[in-house]
């Protein structure tokens, strides 16, 4: 018997998959179209067929890392199916986050190693383009986890809770990311670097107290010592 051929991936799959690989290697404005068309053996015009743009590319690229909705969301739709109309509680709703955050870099379709690069490349290595690199599903399931803050936290403001949900999507990028920018885990050899499970756990604790802590006034400049 001959040996069975694996058939080769259509075009679209290996423009994403070429985009992906150098998207991480080589970061968004220092790829071209025309690199990614060469690693994945394609005409250039096929970028614009199939994404409209390389920003389109670039988004695509995310959205694939990212997973679909319902990987971000259903365990936040049995909490709430749970409440029944109560709120969910801060330590729950944190718990539910961060769980979603660690899924994302064990996802079968892209390794965590890659993904935790992509981010990386987003965050830390901006350029033109790139500000808006979060599918629109992406904003819709942030936007339910500020719903449910604001109900368990009713004494707090809205622009308190989105600049702390701004806080931990921060947060929570750097520690997923791997960007140890300050050098502080190799300076202090500390024994969880590089793993995400163990680093979300201890951060846990701070996002929570950090969600809890009352809403005080801003100082002037002139007061801050």
């Amino acid at each position: 018997m001959g040996r069975l051929e694996h058939p080769q991936p259509d075009a679209k799959t290996r423009i994403l998959d070429a985009a992906e690989r150098l998207f991480m290697e080589r970061g968004f404005a220092a790829t071209s179209v025309r690199m990614i068309t060469g690693a994945a053996g394609v005409p250039v015009a096929l970028v614009n067929y199939h994404f409209g743009s390389k920003q389109g590319l670039m988004e695509a690229v995310y959205a694939r890392a990212l997973g679909n909705r319902g990987s971000r969301v259903s365990y936040l739709d049995r909490l709430e199916a749970e409440a029944d109309g109560r709120p969910i509680a801060v330590n729950v709703l944190v718990d539910a986050f961060l769980s979603s955050a660690l899924r994302l870099t064990r996802k079968d379709s892209i390794p965590g190693e890659v993904f935790k690069q992509l981010i990386g490349r987003a965050f830390y290595e901006p350029g033109p383009g790139t500000e808006a690199f979060f599918p629109d599903e992406y904003r819709e399931a942030v936007d339910r986890y500020r719903q449910a803050f604001m109900r368990a936290l009713p004494q707090l403001s809205q622009e308190d809770v989105v600049w702390r949900m701004y806080f931990l999507v921060g947060i929570v990028a750097y520690a997923m990311a791997g960007k140890d920018v300050m050098r502080m885990t190799e300076t202090y050899a500390l024994a969880d670097q590089g793993q995400p499970e163990a680093i979300l756990a201890r951060l846990r604790p701070f996002v929570v107290a950090g969600f809890l802590a009352p809403p005080g006034a801003l100082p002037s400049i002139a007061e801050i010592p």
